[in-house]
């Protein structure tokens, strides 16, 4: 009998340690890590490593696959870049606890956070759960090309207990907050991972309602995190717009110090280019005294994806473009291209509100084939125009119409204020700060970050030029060990025995992002971006190979996690 279900023999192994690289072999038996070092013993299944950086599972802690968990067991994009573990019912949204009445409610919500077609959630969500926990048994019988961990979402529970009150963001009485309390004990204890809230004005519902728990009170928050201490364990999420720094951090410390669980906090820059840095002193000040709490930080510029294929391009909001939106693509395309309609269109003014991040030309972008997410200013569509000596509407138009209608612009809006990634590198390295915001499974539209993951390697790791780089042991160890830590995950993100068996094997010197595409794959044929990436060899979920150069295999060993571990 062979003595190893799996041996990865001859791998350039990373093991998540923050160690250096050593080249070793890897045995797995029974889904965990067996040895590591030279093994003589031979597996029922071996793999030849030579030459491949072999690496822990990649965990992310911040995804929004709580509506296709439900139907779906692929958790694409962040399938394709090495993702073993999820963390989803991130930013406050998800769909349980929920009575029948208020599902609605819900979908509009997730409609407009994280733009996820109200179709498709209609197609998708079989709503056969009221209860947090009814919401896992109906998870926890499903099977994943990953491993899956939720979170209880403050939205979803405020409007469980306080109905119309609680979507209106009235204040929560002392009935209201003891249900909270309970039903946070209860979810947390059933498997919950954790709460999430949101206090940003930019999350808003399909009708323009802002989320239901933008103004939640301090004995709100204090009362929910009482809620995570009863159940002994669990972990917060946390994203604010932080208009007032001092009251709203000191709100959101006391939530931490009453639940006594760790917190993280989205940090990134926003137009003022040294402002995250105010916020991120006071995490390392409250870190200093005693408190655990981490800004949850991007590698990369988050940025909205423009085209006619998403869910907005330049044009959007424009008469003539509207009444053509709804053409499939071809027709819309050569209608685009009939005599006149250009001339039409431009001699037009947008009529929506807010839509200057769609015509923003000076920090726009179109993609190519080189792209690498740090453009210079000279390539922007402003910059590019004035060389034509057009307008950038003009020239937009033009680009929009290449490759049938498929072709991608870029405009970055956080992360990108000085036109570099500069302080992306400063909050990669900073000692209170954890990888996240990928938001895999949301923004199905108009963002696609969960290539966050691949793109910290590639860029930090080997391909930039613009800067330094980071040491890719580092880099692996952010994104494996220190995310797993950061939710309570300690049996994975390390190659060592007794740890489970989530590996990666990459041909790092070719390993590369692929330009993103719209596919439709979602119920009822809905629309959502798609990201692959070519140069990763194999992921492993458990001692079993699910993606293999790419392709996925039959095995989906993936279940729902129950409870930090």
């Amino acid at each position: 009998m062979n003595a190893y279900d799996l041996v990865i023999r001859g791998g350039r192994v990373i093991d998540g340690s923050g160690a250096a690289e050593k080249t070793a072999d890897l045995a797995i038996r029974d889904g965990e890590i067996a040895a590591v070092g030279t093994i003589r013993a031979k597996g029922h299944q071996e793999i030849d490593a030579t030459g491949a950086l072999v690496t822990p599972g990649f965990v992310d802690i911040h995804t929004h696959y709580d509506g296709q968990a439900s139907w779906s067991s692929r958790m694409k994009p962040s399938s394709h870049h090495g993702v073993t573990t999820a963390l989803m019912g991130n930013c406050g949204v998800g769909f349980a606890p929920v009575k029948p009445g208020d599902r609605e409610m819900l979908v509009q919500l997730m409609e407009g956070v994280e733009d996820i077609p109200e179709a498709v959630l209609h197609d998708g969500l079989p709503w056969t759960w009221e209860s947090f926990p009814d919401y896992l048994d109906f998870l926890s019988e499903r099977s994943f090309d990953m491993d899956l961990a939720a979170q209880l979402p403050h939205a979803a529970l405020r409007v469980f207990v306080m109905g119309e009150r609680g979507a209106n963001r009235e204040p929560a009485d002392a009935d209201d907050i003891a249900a909270m309390r309970c039903l946070t004990t209860e979810a947390i204890q059933s498997g919950a991972f954790g709460f999430s809230s949101s206090r940003t004005l930019n999350h808003r519902s399909s009708t323009g309602a802002p989320t239901p728990s933008l103004t939640a009170a301090r004995e709100e928050l204090v009362g929910i995190g009482l809620g995570v201490r009863d159940a002994g364990s669990g972990v917060l999420e946390m994203i604010s717009d932080f208009k007032d720094l001092d009251p709203e951090f000191d709100m959101l410390m006391a939530m931490v110090e009453a639940s006594q669980a760790p917190m993280s906090i989205s940090l990134a820059q926003g137009l003022n280019p040294q402002g995250w840095k105010k916020l991120l002193g006071k995490i390392d000040r409250a870190r200093a005294s005693g408190l655990v709490v981490k800004g949850q930080v991007a590698p990369r510029a988050v940025g909205i994806l423009l085209g006619l294929t998403t869910t907005m391009n330049p044009f959007s909001a424009y008469p003539a473009y509207r009444e053509i939106s709804h053409l499939p693509l071809p027709e819309r395309v050569a209608r685009m291209r009939s005599p006149g309609f250009k001339e039409e269109l431009l001699s037009q003014r947008a009529g929506q509100r807010g839509t200057f991040i769609l015509n923003d030309w000076h920090r726009m972008w179109s993609l190519d084939e080189a792209w690498d997410y740090e453009p210079l200013p000279g390539l922007s569509i402003e910059a590019r125009a004035q060389r034509l000596g057009e307008s950038p509407e003009s020239l937009v138009f033009d680009l929009l119409l290449d490759q049938a209608g498929k072709q991608l612009l870029y405009t970055p809006f956080v992360n990108y204020a000085e036109y570099n990634l500069d302080c992306c590198r400063e909050m990669i390295l900073a000692d209170n700060t954890v990888m996240g915001l990928g938001d895999g499974g949301a923004h199905v539209g108009t963002i696609c970050d969960a290539s966050f993951i691949t793109y910290l390697l590639i860029h930090w790791g080997r391909d930039r030029k613009r800067g330094e780089l980071i040491d890719l042991p580092t880099l692996v160890k952010a994104q494996t060990r220190d995310t797993a830590m950061a939710v309570g995950l300690s049996d994975r993100g390390l190659l060592i025995p007794g740890k489970k068996a989530d590996i990666n094997l990459i041909d790092f010197d070719n390993l590369k992002i692929e330009l993103p595409q719209v596919v439709r794959d979602l119920p009822g044929g809905g629309a959502r971006l798609e990201q692959k990436t070519t140069g990763l060899l194999a992921t492993i979920v458990a001692g079993q190979v699910t993606y293999q150069q790419g392709e996925a295999t039959e095995d989906l060993p993936g279940r729902l996690l129950r409870g930090a571990r």
